[in-house]
């Protein structure tokens, strides 16, 4: 059975086996404008932005290309001092990208000027040993810029004065940055070990799937200097709140990237790194907990949300968590039919299983198979994402719904199996002349026949297709064109 080896977290490095991708880490207090800074500079708007304080919490990052140079920009959440246990477990994961970071930027607020919180980052910065940038931010105008050398003061050197949301002074900015990357001219080279985001070769493409294998050429990208890379295989974990999806997240990739609490709504961002595994590069993609449009907020929220619900579209197999103390709900019910229609493969995790009581495991089970039979042989793992009970069980089940996805089964064989079929049971006034499978991802079969097949008999035929073949949980569409 394949088991998770140590992971590499490819967003911090190039697509060239063992060369590092310098990275830039933005930090700050909170509410000074990060992640308006790091969409600035990646071109795009990724980061969640709200003028309220809090809202970024996990590490989320970027790749930013500038002047023929490429480097990875990490968004961390506001770095306090002192505060609850959520702020003290954002503010570690600030300082841990920190300790591996070529370039920080120092973000404070032109507005408020020097606060105590500035102060104290700015020693932590100090001690590093890291190359700092101060960044004054909401410099919106002429009159703002006087304002900037007010955090001279912080010890780190002059502040660069920008305004993020108008992209006043960022290209100057992008322009110093690239100037202190390792390699750069009058910049140390950055060999040795990577720090966030470190260097490792990524292993070739998952051998289980034959379909990526014939278009080696289209699926394939190229990485520096020509090399191919391989193709990452894109898995969303996904669920309601508080089912411990972060949790798994931070089990499967090794450490501990996304900020992990009991409070709901704890992950705003969809966070993803990429694990070199047995199989392959799988990138697992961290997703905030989804709830009822009903109930959710507007701005956070609503964003995380809508991060939440691309990932899913974007995903080659989903990892729908379900907190087995509660069994399947409504809410969850829902969200598998959200995933049913991007037509990826789902594996299902009862998370929290050590927490179930024997008695009540049978009762569970059942309603999972009650409550979610539409997603058909969808394979059910209970574990436990907080101890690593049964998480050893997830990279198979994984390899298997994507071999399953990318199938494509020979016209011979999946006639002959046709045939059999039929000759073991026949649709009334209809039979399949011959089918042609004419695309994967999902498997998509089109039967041509001399009449109407019933919908039942389709479902027969789909059922006993996934059990020739080995279709599994994959999504299997089914077309049929009537030849009179």
């Amino acid at each position: 059975m394949c088991t998770l080896r140590a992971p590499v977290e490819r967003s911090g490095t190039s697509r060239g086996a063992g060369v590092r991708r310098p990275v830039v880490v933005v930090t700050g207090r909170p509410n000074v404008g990060k992640s308006t800074l790091v969409n600035r500079l990646v071109g795009r708007r990724v980061a969640v932005v709200e003028e309220k304080p809090g809202v970024t919490r996990d590490r989320l990052e970027l790749e930013v290309e500038w002047s023929g140079r490429t480097f990875t920009a990490v968004d961390t959440g506001g770095w306090l001092p002192a505060g609850s246990l959520l702020d003290a477990k954002v503010s570690a994961q600030a300082e841990r990208a920190i300790s591996g970071a070529d370039v920080v930027l120092l973000v404070v607020d032109v507005t408020v000027g020097v606060t105590e919180e500035d102060q104290a980052l700015s020693r932590v910065l100090r001690r590093s040993g890291r190359r700092v940038l101060v960044v004054a931010n909401k410099v919106d105008n002429d009159r703002r810029e006087a304002d900037a050398w007010e955090f001279v003061a912080l010890g780190l050197g002059d502040p660069r004065p920008v305004s993020a949301l108008h992209g006043r002074g960022a290209a100057e900015l992008l322009d110093e940055v690239v100037g202190l990357l390792p390699g750069a001219d009058g910049a140390p080279d950055g060999g040795g070990e990577a720090g966030a985001g470190g260097s490792a070769p990524v292993a070739a493409r998952w051998r289980a799937a034959p379909a990526r294998a014939e278009a080696s050429a289209a699926s394939m990208v190229d990485g520096p200097g020509g090399e191919p890379a391989g193709r990452e295989v894109r898995v969303a974990i996904v669920g309601r709140p508080n089912v411990g999806k972060s949790t798994l997240f931070n089990r499967l990739i090794g450490e501990e990237r996304s900020v992990v609490h009991d409070m709901p709504g704890t992950t705003r961002d969809a966070v993803d790194t990429v694990v070199d595994t047995p199989e392959g590069p799988v990138r697992f993609v961290d997703t905030a907990g989804m709830r009822r449009r009903s109930r959710a907020e507007q701005g956070t929220e609503y964003y995380a949300m809508v991060r939440a619900l691309q990932a899913v579209d974007r995903a080659d197999v989903v990892l729908l968590v379900v907190d087995a103390t509660e069994g399947v709900t409504h809410q969850d019910q829902r969200l598998a039919e959200r995933i049913g229609v991007a037509g990826s493969p789902v594996v299902v995790v009862l998370n929290k299983w050590d927490l179930l009581p024997t008695e009540r495991r049978p009762e569970v089970l059942e309603g999972v198979g009650d409550r979610l039979a539409f997603l058909g042989d969808a394979p059910v793992l209970k574990l436990s994402a907080r101890t690593g009970l049964g998480v050893r069980r997830v990279l198979p089940a994984l390899a298997a719904a994507v071999e399953a996805y990318h199938r494509r089964i020979p016209t011979g064989e999946l006639n002959r199996a046709l045939r059999a079929i039929q000759a073991a049971h026949s649709a009334r006034g209809a039979r399949i002349r011959y089918a042609v499978q004419g695309a994967v991802d999902p498997p998509t079969f089109t039967l041509f026949s001399s009449g109407r097949l019933p919908a039942t008999y389709l479902r027969y035929v789909e059922r006993k297709l996934r059990e020739q073949f080995g279709l599994g949980p994959t999504p299997v569409k089914i077309r049929v064109r009537v030849q009179r």
